[in-house]
């Protein structure tokens, strides 16, 4: 069978990966480079916790900081993140012990997206997140 090479056509790597995994072919599967896509989905599900925190968060900082601006898109996007957070833990764990570290980096990004859209200057939102994860994801907190 003629392989289609990992750099080339990625999809059709993927699908022959998987046939020859389901298949016990293990000697004639491509290891290292399926190894290295395993590492990358992990940083991917990383990378999509800290980005709903940040999304959460700059909301988080319009509603408390803009609170003449409060509205339903806002609410929503705040509702929205939080279900998909709690659903994103639920489905990996194995990502708790990241939260603090992922709390301080989204809320540091956090911090420049609320001041792009607000306009305020980045100093007027506290340095450090002022809120616990577990107030933020709470549904009935709303920052005053």
């Amino acid at each position: 069978m003629d392989a289609p090479q990992y750099e080339t056509d990625f999809y059709g790597w993927t699908n022959q990966q998987a046939t020859l995994l389901r298949a016990g072919k293990l000697l004639d599967a491509d290891i290292a480079h399926i190894a290295e896509e395993i590492e990358d989905m992990g940083k991917n599900l990383k990378r999509e916790l800290v980005s709903r925190l940040e999304i959460l968060f700059i909301h988080l900082l319009k509603w408390q900081y803009q609170p003449g601006h409060h509205g339903n898109s806002w609410r929503y996007s705040i509702d929205e993140q939080r279900a998909k957070l709690v659903d994103h833990l639920e489905d990996n764990p194995s990502l708790k012990p990241q939260l603090p570290e992922a709390v301080e980096r989204s809320y540091r990004y956090a911090i420049r997206g609320a001041a792009k859209e607000t306009g305020l200057p980045g100093n007027t939102f506290p340095k450090s997140c002022p809120w616990t994860y577990e107030q933020a994801l709470n549904e009935n907190f709303w920052p005053e």
